[in-house]
């Protein structure tokens, strides 16, 4: 942010919605009707990190990414039915070293209590320390999270939660949704995380995870207007000017709702730890099944062993099948970004796949690796669930840097900063 107050000129509008992702619709949507809105995006699509693209007419979201309907702002902002939603089975693949083992969730899946506990990872002490865990936030969610909140690490193991089943199932499953093997992350955060698979069913959209942001785009008046990054954002008068390539805007109030880098350059905030994650998007002839005559269909796969770079895989096309055109299907490997690391190789990835699926990979066909850097903000203790989203004299910043890294937390961000942004144009008149 720079430049002295103008004194001069006329409002455009009344607020500038600056980036079209999940947190920007949303706030533009709750203001539409109440006030003069523009929404704007640098991208050549709406979506944000929240993006598919069809290569070779294959569905390849921007990084493997599920919609849980059980976040409260999907289910109460979102015709989940009018998306399709293709789900997973509640539980996961465990690559161990007796070949694959199957965890469900036994509230879900009840003839498979046997089954699961002949894995050896559900024990009756393992079941007592899962439930020592997360049972508080299941049962009274806002009473636990205003509890202090610890790392993950040391919560688990206050838990009891110290034996195979965290060390070849939890630990491998949760590198996979936080983007990091690092036990720091907030505790507080993961319950929230475990409340919402426990009570939901995550999915895909049939038409790709893109079909989320472009629903939310039909509830405003106009769409957005693509291919403008905006460059500057200064005081005007009473209110803002931004400057873009071709010109500027002046209006009331801005809401930056970008990315936290963009933030930072356009306002001054401090940008998150980002966790980032290389998706590795492969085109098959025949569907791996792990062998053993084990049913992976619709599971996601992790390693117990640790063995390899990969942190989670699946068939992606099991679960949607129009994410792969007809007599193809789709596989995706996730890795995590190594901040500081050497960055694992095609041979890496396919050597641990093969020993992962127990297939042979030579013949899976690259479509695209997606390189995500900044795919989610880190959530250090203590759990910060609600961050300033004004910023003072009618600017404001939203995005799920500003809640909880999740799409939940996005929404949410978008939904408070317009109520804010109301508010301010009220008081001021």
């Amino acid at each position: 942010m720079g430049g002295d107050v103008d004194r001069t000129g006329d409002i455009d509008c009344d607020v500038l919605v600056i980036g079209a992702g999940l947190a920007g619709l949303q706030c533009a949507r709750h203001l539409a009707g109440r006030a003069q809105v523009s929404l704007v995006e640098a991208g050549d699509d709406i979506g944000g990190r929240v993006r598919t693209d069809v290569v070779d007419g294959f569905r390849l979201d921007r990084g493997f990414q599920l919609l849980n309907p059980a976040y409260p702002m999907v289910a109460t902002q979102v015709d989940v039915d009018a998306l399709g939603l293709r789900t997973f089975e509640p539980g996961v693949a465990v690559r161990g070293a007796q070949g694959i083992a199957i965890v469900l969730d036994p509230r879900r899946r009840p003839r498979s209590v046997l089954a699961s506990l002949r894995t050896g990872y559900l024990g009756a002490r393992d079941v007592a320390a899962v439930a020592r865990f997360a049972g508080p936030v299941l049962l009274a969610p806002q009473r636990a999270l205003n509890r202090p909140d610890n790392t993950l690490g040391e919560a688990m193991d206050a838990a009891g939660l110290t034996g195979r089943l965290r060390r070849e199932v939890i630990d491998p499953f949760l590198a996979g949704v936080l983007l990091t093997e690092d036990a720091t992350t907030s505790a507080n955060f993961v319950r929230l995380l475990v409340r919402a698979f426990a009570l939901g069913a995550p999915g895909l959209p049939t038409q790709g995870m893109s079909a989320l942001p472009h629903q939310l785009q039909t509830h405003l008046s106009e769409p957005a207007t693509l291919g403008r990054q905006a460059r500057q954002v200064s005081r005007h008068g009473t209110g803002w000017r931004t400057t873009f390539e071709d010109g500027h805007v002046s209006s009331r109030a801005v809401v930056v709702a970008t990315d936290p880098a963009t933030a930072h350059r356009l306002t001054g905030i401090p940008v998150p730890t980002m966790n980032g994650v290389l998706t590795w998007w492969f085109a098959v002839d025949e569907p791996p099944r792990g062998h053993g005559g084990t049913d992976v269909t619709r599971l996601l796969l992790v390693d117990g062993r640790r063995a390899g770079p990969v942190v989670n895989t699946t068939v992606i096309s099991d679960v949607a099948p129009a994410y792969a055109p007809v007599g193809k299907h789709l596989v995706q490997a996730s890795v995590l970004w190594p901040p500081g690391a050497e960055q694992a190789t095609e041979a890496d990835v396919r050597t641990h796949l093969a020993q992962l699926w127990d297939a042979d990979v030579a013949r899976w066909e690259v479509v695209r690796v997606n390189e995500i850097r900044d795919a989610l903000p880190a959530q250090p203790v203590p759990l910060q669930v609600r961050r300033p989203v004004a910023q003072g004299h009618g600017l404001f910043v939203c995005g799920d840097h500003r809640d909880t890294a999740s799409i939940q937390g996005a929404m949410v961000s978008g939904t408070r900063t317009a109520t804010a942004v109301r508010d301010y144009l009220r008081a001021a008149g």
